[in-house]
């Protein structure tokens, strides 16, 4: 029998989903087809195929389960993946082994069905179907399944890319970002770069004190060139787990981009690199829309006005809309207390948003003042500084892990290390 595809999970029947804030790496370029019994089941694929992880695969749905799927293919190549809802057990096993006989070798099969059997899903393991799904499923279960075909246990976990946006120009959401990758570098021990797209006017390189010759416009401009050993050659090492990919800030060219622009850079960068942070301009466009769309996480920055309230509002919806599997993007206040200025309290802005800022991050325009001219962050400038429990907290809910705890020295810590330097 041809073998659909190698199983990579263990024999177990398919466990409640796990929360929406999960981390699920999106698919890659690949066809999907599904063959579904019911209206409800093709409602969830259908579902499912709007999730900005399923935006690269081509979902075409059909109705009529396993025999639509057999007639398909005695004329028709197969796709990268297979969906196949089925009710009953021996019409599945059967239909099954008709299907091998049509379908391609290295075509991967995802079963939906409704026996919670272990030794069915033994025999579907046995017969190479990639997943067994239990019905009835919504669409996180079908984007969740279809996309864990394709990241393997054994490789290496595929980044997450958190955006941080303004909600208006001149919040600090260039501050607020690069801070926050500084804290998840440090703090948390995790591997990050900070992408800086604002190419004309990118301040990355300056509070990071990095002015390296290249940048993410060489791989913008070069697509063609863009793998990962050209990033990493593209890359500015800023401490041991931070890196920057910088913006040349220069106004020698017009740098308008089609909506796909920065796909290939951050494909590449999933790849390699943990956590990736986009320092995303303000400003609306057609990529920076697909930026924010296509982040696992994102972090809108916020002054306390009315204006600054609308334009979050505004983000809330679209993205909360265009995201319907995500969990809400998350935002906090910035610059809160300037003196003299009227602001509207925190309350009022959870009020209208519906959600609970991250933070709220005084104005302090001294110490962030000295911060950017120095080309510093603010734990650099003062290791105590309330702020930087702030940057902490943001870092923690965008990645969802905690402070990695530091090991307590004892009085025999410098003899052992004495030892070991032997």
């Amino acid at each position: 029998m041809i073998s659909y595809a190698r199983q990579t999970h263990e024999e177990q029947p398919a466990a409640a989903p796990p929360p929406v804030e999960e981390h699920i790496a999106p698919a890659p370029r690949v066809s999907v087809q599904a063959f579904c019994e019911t209206v409800e089941t093709a409602a969830a694929v259908q579902s499912a195929g709007e999730d900005r992880r399923l935006g690269k695969a081509h979902l075409k749905i059909q109705m009529g389960g396993m025999a639509a799927a057999i007639e398909a293919y005695r004329s028709a190549p197969t796709p990268n993946v297979i969906v196949l809802e089925s009710d009953g057990r021996n019409d599945l096993l059967g239909g099954l082994d008709q299907l091998a006989t049509v379908c391609d070798a290295g075509t991967r099969v995802v079963v939906i069905g409704r026996i919670n059997d272990v030794t069915l899903y033994r025999e579907l393991v046995r017969r190479g179907v990639s997943d067994y799904v239990l019905a009835p499923v919504g669409a996180i279960d079908v984007v969740r399944s279809i996309c864990n075909l394709f990241s393997a246990p054994e490789a290496k976990a595929v980044g997450r890319i958190i955006a941080v946006v303004g909600a208006k120009g001149g919040v600090g959401a260039s501050t607020i970002s690069h801070n926050v990758a500084w804290a998840i570098a440090r703090d948390l021990a995790m591997d990050a770069v900070v992408a800086d797209l604002d190419l004309a006017f990118g301040t990355a390189g300056l509070d990071y004190n990095q002015d390296p010759p290249q940048g993410i416009a060489d791989a913008v401009f070069s697509p063609d060139r863009v793998d990962t050993a050209f990033i990493d050659r593209l890359l500015s090492k800023c401490t041991d787990h931070l890196s920057l990919l910088a913006a040349p800030a220069t106004l020698d060219r017009v740098y308008d981009f089609g909506t796909d622009a920065f796909d290939a850079v951050f494909d590449t960068l999933r790849s390699t690199m943990p956590c990736i942070v986009l320092d995303v301009p303000h400003q609306w466009s057609g990529w920076t829309k697909r930026a924010l769309i296509g982040a696992d996480d994102i972090l809108i920055v916020a002054a306390p006005d009315l204006a600054n309230l609308r334009n979050t509002k505004n983000l809330f919806d679209l993205l909360k809309a265009a995201r319907p599997n995500d969990r809400p993007p998350l935002y906090c206040l910035n610059q809160v207390g300037v003196p003299k200025r009227p602001e509207i309290a925190a309350a009022e802005f959870a009020k209208a948003i519906e959600s609970q800022p991250v933070v709220s991050i005084p104005f302090e325009p001294q110490i962030f003042g000295s911060a950017a001219n120095n080309g510093q962050m603010i734990a650099e400038i003062s290791a105590h500084h309330r702020s930087i429990e702030m940057f902490l907290q943001i870092a923690q809910r965008l990645t969802g892990r905690s402070e990695t705890k530091k090991q307590k020295s004892s009085l025999l810590s410098p003899l052992i290390e004495k030892l070991r330097g032997r």
